[in-house]
């Protein structure tokens, strides 16, 4: 991936005798998306702001582009476009004057491209805000994130209010950005949507960092389940013995990572009255952290 674009070291941020993030360290490199996963309170809209030089952290530092994220946050935020939880928008202004503005304060006029996203995201750009719904407004507002040709992007929840269509549509749009280069960091709440884009998946709770997760690892793996109607095998595809409770009642239960060809021998040759084979997900991960909220 190269050099780290984003670097956490210790990040950490008190309020009074209350720890919202708690030693974050954390790297993004360019060309990477990475999902931050936790329920309300975990600490990710902290952990964001601080990046954004909001805030001024604690303990620790924040640096994106090699500029602190605190001390140097005008050159900081050069080098990224963000996206918040809550809009505050000028709704006075249309959906074009909005992208145009910004864009100038910039430095970087938008061109052609804001047009052929906006009928992507299917929004008429020359109505003013206040005329819009606010899914609609949601949709400007990813118009100013998505056509800025900087190296990072922040989104806070950023499919809050959009309908299933335009949330896929999104995800391609982070999918086209990592293809430019650009880096993705975005929080969410929504297991589905950081397993279909992201690289890795940070998974928060109580401010701190409990796990982070490859994705191309996760998906390597199979969960298989299937009904027997015979003698039950006792060792797995690649000859070892099965893990204790994998069969009981008639049935299989097995997460498997390998080549597939193997498994699918391997299962060709049990008794099954039948057979279910999933990618694995990041909901057993998520609930080791979190139980079942």
């Amino acid at each position: 991936m190269g050099e780290p674009l984003l670097v956490t070291d210790n990040l950490t941020k008190d309020y009074g005798p209350f720890r919202a993030l708690a030693g974050l360290n954390l790297q993004i490199a360019p060309g990477e998306v990475v999902g931050l996963l936790g329920p309300n309170g975990s600490g990710k809209s902290t952990a964001l702001r601080l990046l954004l030089g909001f805030m001024r952290p604690t303990l620790g530092t924040a640096r994106i582009g090699g500029f602190d994220c605190w001390s140097n946050g005008v050159e900081a935020r050069k080098r990224v476009a963000y996206l918040p939880g809550e809009l505050r928008l000028y709704e006075t202004m249309t959906g074009r004057r909005l992208v145009n503005f910004l864009g100038q304060l910039r430095g970087d006029p938008p061109g052609p491209e804001v047009d052929s996203l906006a009928r992507r995201l299917d929004i008429d750009i020359d109505r003013p805000l206040t005329h819009l719904s606010s899914g609609m407004k949601r949709k400007v507002a990813l118009l100013t994130v998505l056509t800025p040709k900087v190296p990072l992007i922040i989104l806070d929840e950023p499919t809050n209010t959009l309908d299933p269509t335009m949330r896929d549509e999104l995800l391609e749009q982070l999918q086209m950005a990592r293809q430019r280069g650009q880096a993705v960091l975005f929080s969410s709440h929504v297991l589905q949507e950081v397993e279909a884009v992201c690289d890795r998946v940070a998974i928060l709770r109580r401010g701190e960092l409990v796990h982070l997760q490859n994705m191309a690892e996760l998906r390597e793996g199979r969960n298989v389940s299937a009904r027997l109607t015979g003698q039950p095998p006792t060792r797995g595809p690649d000859g070892t013995p099965l893990p204790p409770g994998s069969v009981a009642n008639g049935r299989l239960h097995l997460s498997y990572r390998g080549p597939l060809p193997m498994l699918l021998d391997w299962l060709a040759h049990q008794p099954l009255a039948d057979l279910r084979v999933e990618p694995q997900n990041l909901m057993p991960i998520y609930r080791r952290f979190h139980g079942t909220s």
